[in-house]
């Protein structure tokens, strides 16, 4: 995965909340699409209308949930990252038109999944590249990438799945960055591990306080 656009990104103030923004969102995606080029010779063609389909529906999908970010806000930066990686690949705003395949040697198995799948690596390798940004904005370092984000085999599964239902890209992409992937309900925050254990913890810690009867 090249994670060259992160730095792009690291530099926007007050990232997270300005990628909720139409203007911002556009921007970074578009750039992120150049820097792709720049660094494998894939170009793309970006429909606008189909941006802002995508930028709009993940709005929407957030609002819906966003009462869970106060809960472990490390893990909803991710989750909110899958949302729009889902609606990225059930949208489909971008199409490569051409491939130079230029990439230096050490890059050659992710220049073998952009080839792959050149649409699905530019939508994932954007939201990847969002989510080390704002956490190193937000808390000083950012997750490293599992060594699954570079297995073709992996993206073989990636594709067939997300392809079929755009709501396991979300379990991938947590797969990606080393979270626990819910395959079964990959798009509700409320049941992914770090918010379930994260709502858990007041209960428990609750319990612990109660004298041995009572807690039988």
């Amino acid at each position: 995965m090249d994670l060259t656009p992160k730095d792009k990104l690291s530099s926007i103030p007050d990232l997270r909340h300005r990628l909720r923004q139409l203007r911002w969102f556009s921007k970074a995606f578009r750039n992120n699409a150049e820097l792709v080029k720049e660094h494998f010779g894939f170009s793309y063609r970006i429909d606008d209308k189909l941006l802002n389909q995508v930028f709009f529906d993940w709005l929407a999908a957030i609002d819906q949930q966003d009462d869970s970010a106060a809960i472990d806000r490390a893990d909803y930066i991710v989750f909110v990252a899958g949302l729009a990686l889902r609606e990225l690949i059930r949208t489909k705003p971008a199409v490569m038109v051409s491939d130079a395949g230029t990439s230096e040697a050490d890059d050659k198995a992710t220049l073998e999944i952009a080839r792959f799948w050149p649409e699905g690596f530019l939508y994932t390798n954007f939201c990847v590249c969002g989510i080390a940004a704002v956490q190193e904005q937000e808390f000083g370092q950012s997750r490293d990438l599992e060594k699954a984000a570079s297995d073709l085999r992996v993206w073989w599964s990636y594709r067939e799945n997300a392809e079929e239902d755009p709501n396991m890209s979300i379990a991938f992409l947590d797969q990606f960055v080393g979270l626990e992937p819910n395959w079964l309900f990959p798009a509700m925050a409320q049941e992914r591990a770090a918010i379930k254990k994260a709502l858990a913890a007041p209960r428990e810690t609750a319990l612990d306080r109660l004298p041995p009867a009572a807690t039988r």
